[in-house]
């Protein structure tokens, strides 16, 4: 008598292989790539922008406590500070996932056995929270570590750049961190022109703060500061440090780079 186990068998092998790849599609949403996830200290715990400079500017507007540290594939030896991730976890990866994504900013290192991952966020308590179903929170805290997806976005914060005047600063040294940068987020390169002089560049001092030697007798407030992207877009804030400014002081300018990559 004929059989047609050959043929049912081909079928079922290629139904089973259909869902798999299904599935698996399903599992990895397009443009995005997989990494780790820890979070600070406590569910409550804003973070930190201590590794780039924003001290505890991130608990507050604009940041919000939307942020994250990275291990060294994201924090860069601190030129990958500012940038923005959208974050995400399925149910495929934990059961209290919510699969919503959330967008963080980079604002600090995981070091040591962050590393130990090719690519791994500590997201502030508070973020971390948000990646969970409604009312499930707490049991993806009880998780520790989980597996995400992310992906690299366009930062927007719906204001413009706004510039901190770090305390350390004097009349012979100017220290600045850029906060609140849209687009690419992260710069190579800050420059500042004083009312007599050309553009010189500063150093990265640490993150996002940058500092530069100053003649007080010959190069004098304002001061005007130039941002270069990490994709060499460059915006200028003119006389936005005032004559008279002072160390901790914070000067909002009105500027700030297109809110895509």
């Amino acid at each position: 008598m004929a059989t047609n186990f050959p043929k049912c068998l081909f079928l079922w092998n290629f139904v089973a292989f259909c869902s798999y790849l299904v599935r698996f599609s399903s599992c990895q949403p397009s443009g995005y790539s997989q990494a780790v996830a820890t979070f600070y200290e406590n569910p409550t715990s804003p973070g930190s922008g201590g590794a780039c400079g924003l001290e505890n500017d991130v608990a507050s507007a604009p940041y919000n406590a939307m942020i994250t540290a990275g291990n060294q594939a994201l924090f860069k030896q601190g030129s990958g500070c500012g940038a923005c991730y959208q974050v995400l976890c399925t149910q495929d990866q934990n059961p209290y996932c919510s699969g919503n994504p959330i967008t963080v900013t980079l604002t600090d290192e995981c070091p040591g056995a962050c590393n130990n991952d090719p690519v791994h966020f500590d997201i502030s308590g508070i973020a971390f929270g948000k990646l969970a179903k409604s009312g499930e929170a707490s049991q993806l805290y009880n998780a520790g570590k989980i597996s995400i997806f992310y992906q690299r976005v366009a930062c927007n914060y719906n204001t413009n750049i706004i510039f901190k005047v770090d305390k350390g600063s004097n009349p012979n040294f100017f220290t600045v961190t850029s906060e609140a940068v849209d687009g690419d987020g992260d710069l190579s390169l800050v420059e500042i022109q004083t009312s007599n002089s050309s553009w010189v560049p500063m150093q990265r001092m640490i993150g996002a703060t940058w500092s530069v030697g100053i003649q007080p007798d010959k190069q004098k407030p304002p001061f005007s500061l130039r941002l270069t992207s990490e994709t060499k877009q460059s915006v200028t804030a003119s006389n936005v440090i005032p004559d008279g400014w002072q160390p901790g002081s914070v000067y909002k300018s009105n500027v700030n780079f297109p809110n895509n990559l």
